[in-house]
């Protein structure tokens, strides 16, 4: 039936022209070895199956649209032309004709030289379009009438790209032409797509419309997510796709709103810096000089991912270099910018340090996006519009100096016209990488500790205990080290552990078991016995077979590298343990969940700090916008009084000094900015925040009580004397005697409350 109208066909043999492939097969299949594919398993499958037993190749077709077959020939067959140009046909018949389309030349006779008087005439067939196909390296240069030298300089091509089903098609009608006027092969390397299939796995089809209008796709998530949706998919790798609007839609949501989230976050934080009157330029000195662990990190990250793509783009393995590049975005997003978000605010007071983050995160974000501009080439286009404003060489773009060499990032008018940039050999660093890799893996298994135990992350936990499989010296120093903070501020930690090698039985049993893949081809009806011999293997012995390389059973060696799988499980004893572990078991990780007052006051501290910052994002304040808060208990029980009793020193470095107070202690005069009823230990309690307001010293007189309240804090220096004049009589005040410019500093003074 016809694949199209689903009517019946009739199929019957017809004469047809062949060309003789048979003869010059051995030479196909020789040619087919210089190529490079991928993947390679097409090449040394499919594709060489097939032209190992290649027949002749039918190369007419039997309709009027197409290109004529030039074969002159006599009713008989037995005189027969084939004409090889323009110049031979006008020679031959006598008329001269441009145009090469069967109405034309179909009336063209030749006289024949055997038989005089008589005429050859074309034959009636057209050619298969494939044959059209395989003569495209030489048609489109018009060889050999024209660019003779520029073909053979070109030939064979770099580089081609079609999908699987073409392995009976273009890829082999190339071969075969190419052999039989060359003998060569007509490109050297090759990628092979796959398919892209309707959600319902069958083909895509204009008849069915069982897929989705492309326009309104590109219109709704735009061009770029639905390329890196199908160049990140089994396609690149010859595998065929299910096509889902879904998974178009998730490139957007999982890529590139957050990729535009840090680079909106930069810019702004740029402009924060800039405000202070300070001017950014970016310079890769700064972010090569930086000592900051996750800065060092992301940079050499970074240019791993360069060398990385360039290796791989080398070997045309486009399906490696996706995962690589949406990977490293996820890491600059949800780990470099969240773990130092504060310091690149300049929250942490350090506006040198905030500067130098910033550097790092612009050097990273135009490697990124140079690197994606061949795959997702308008959101690329946007971030360098606004990037290369920054960069000192963009004034040379004036009166059109950006189209023109030499290329640079900030002068070159689009990202396209930027090469990849090369890598800094310099800024790879394997132990900076490999330390951030076990932050992550402790990161993560520590918070599925905590689902488990359902402990909130805003209650601190004791101890993390981690073990570790055979850590190098560096990477336990940069671990306990530079990386320390973070871990415990992302799991909120009091403390870290690495357990030390000689301790790590008292925590873990390391087990063995055998690759049975490998194991039984080697000991075939043993294997059984191996298998058994391996699992029983105990913890001592276990690790002193990883750290020989080997272990013998009944005489054979069994290499302990690919013959075996190691892997690591939490074995200590004690109720306020939990513990997780990595799936291939080489990072276990142990949470003290102890629970006693101390940790629970931690806790509500932690969610009070929070609800405080809610309401200062609520009420559109910036960074640098004081307040005072103040909090109402509705239970009995002190419960927030108490955690922030235990925990002022926490208070104190995160509001710069300022505590939250009972509401009780707030000035009558306190201007309200915002305030909320929450829940904190599962007790109600209003927070309120306030703008800062001087504190009178309690008895103080009405009327310097009232020109107290006057007074903006923000004015008043240490000690000063303030004078007024109230109903004609002077009054003065005094900073730290009857009045304080905050209600924490007339308690502290005052001994009004002893945890102060």
């Amino acid at each position: 039936f016809c694949w199209r109208s689903d009517s019946p066909l009739i199929y019957k043999a017809v004469p047809s022209w062949f060309i003789r492939v048979e003869e010059i097969r051995d030479k196909i299949v020789e040619n087919n070895k210089k190529t490079y594919w991928v993947p390679n398993s097409v090449k040394e499958g499919r594709f060489h199956n097939w032209l190992v037993d290649a027949r002749d190749w039918a190369v007419s077709r039997n309709r009027f649209w197409g290109t004529p077959i030039p074969i002159w020939a006599s009713e008989d067959l037995e005189e027969v032309v084939c004409i090889g140009s323009i110049d031979e046909l006008a020679e031959l018949s006598g008329v001269r004709v441009e145009d090469l389309h069967r109405e034309v030349v179909d009336k063209l006779e030749i006289p024949s030289k055997k038989n005089p008087g008589t005429f050859l005439k074309r034959v009636d067939e057209v050619f298969d379009c494939w044959f059209e196909s395989g003569s495209m390296p030489y048609a489109q240069k018009h060889y050999p009438f024209e660019n003779k030298e520029r073909f053979e300089k070109g030939f064979p091509a770099d580089f081609i790209a079609e999908g699987l089903d073409q392995t009976r098609g273009w890829f082999y009608t190339l071969m075969v032409l190419a052999t039989a006027l060359f003998d060569k092969p007509a490109f050297k390397n090759l990628i092979v797509n796959g398919m892209v299939l309707a959600s319902d796995g069958k083909k895509m089809s204009k008849r069915l419309k069982n897929y989705p209008d492309p326009v309104v796709v590109i219109n709704k998530y735009g061009a770029d997510a639905l390329r890196m949706y199908l160049i990140n998919s089994p396609v690149v790798r010859a595998e065929s796709l299910r096509f889902s609007e879904d998974g178009v839609e998730g490139v957007v949501k999982q890529v590139f709103l957050p990729w535009f989230n840090a680079f909106r976050f930069m810019v702004q934080n740029i402009e924060r810096w800039e405000s202070g009157g300070n001017k950014f330029v970016p310079s890769t000195e700064k972010v090569c000089a930086t000592t900051n662990p996750t800065d060092v990190w992301i940079s050499a990250a970074a240019q791993g991912l360069i060398k990385f793509v360039h290796e791989e783009m080398q070997a045309y393995r486009l399906y490696t270099v996706m995962p690589e590049l949406v990977r490293f975005i996820d890491q600059l997003t949800n780990w470099y910018v969240r773990l130092n978000r504060d310091r690149l605010k300049g929250a942490e007071g350090d506006d040198s340090d905030a500067e130098t983050g910033l550097q790092v995160l612009y050097d990273v974000l135009l490697n990124v996006t140079t690197i994606m501009a061949p795959i997702t080439p308008f959101i690329t286009e946007y971030f360098y519009q606004h990037l290369r404003k920054m960069q000192p060489s963009y004034a040379e773009a004036a009166n059109g100096g950006g189209s023109q060499n030499p290329v640079m990032a900030g002068k070159s008018d689009s990202i396209h016209y930027l090469t990849l940039p090369a890598y800094d050999a310099a800024r790879l660093n394997q132990d900076a990488v490999d330390a951030m890799e076990v932050l992550q893996k402790v990161v993560e298994l520590g918070r599925n500790i905590r689902e488990k135990r359902l402990i909130n992350l805003k209650t601190p936990v004791k101890n993390i205990a981690v073990i570790l499989r055979n850590p190098s010296a560096n990477l336990v120093k940069n671990v306990t080290g530079p990386l320390k903070d973070y871990i415990l501020s992302e799991l909120n930690a009091w403390g870290l552990t690495i357990v030390p090698q000689e301790e790590e039985h008292e925590w873990v049993t390391l087990s063995l078991t055998p690759v049975f893949s490998v194991l039984g081809k080697k000991f075939g009806k043993k294997m059984k016995a191996v298998s058994t011999f391996i699992k029983d293997i105990k913890h001592v012995d276990a690790v002193a077979a990883l750290e020989k390389g080997s272990l013998e059973f009944e005489g054979e060696t069994i290499d302990a590298k690919t013959e075996i799988v190691s892997k690591l499980s939490f074995s200590r004893g004690g109720d306020q343990w939990e513990s997780a572990s990595t799936q291939v078991g080489d990072c276990v990780v142990a949470i003290d969940c102890t629970q006693d007052e101390a940790i629970l006051e931690a806790g509500r501290a932690r969610e009070l700090i929070n609800h405080i910052q809610q309401l200062r994002k609520n009420a559109g304040l910036e960074l640098t916008d004081k307040v005072e808060a103040f909090f109402e208990e509705s239970d009995v029980l002190p419960l927030t009084e108490n955690a922030v009793k235990s925990n002022v020193t926490t208070f104190k470095n995160k509001f710069e000094g300022s505590v939250p107070l009972p509401r009780r202690f707030a000035p009558k005069w306190s201007v309200v900015i915002d305030s909320d009823e929450v829940e904190i230990a599962n007790a109600k309690v209003t927070v309120t925040i306030c703008r800062p307001a001087t504190a009178a010293k309690d008895g103080l007189g009405e009327s310097q009580t009232l020109f107290v309240s006057t007074l903006d804090p923000s004015t008043v220096e240490s000690g000063a004397v303030l004078a007024c004049n109230v109903d004609g009589k002077d009054i003065t005040v005094t900073e730290g005697q009857d009045f304080w410019v905050s209600t924490v500093a007339k308690l502290e003074a005052a001994k009004s409350v002893n945890w102060l």
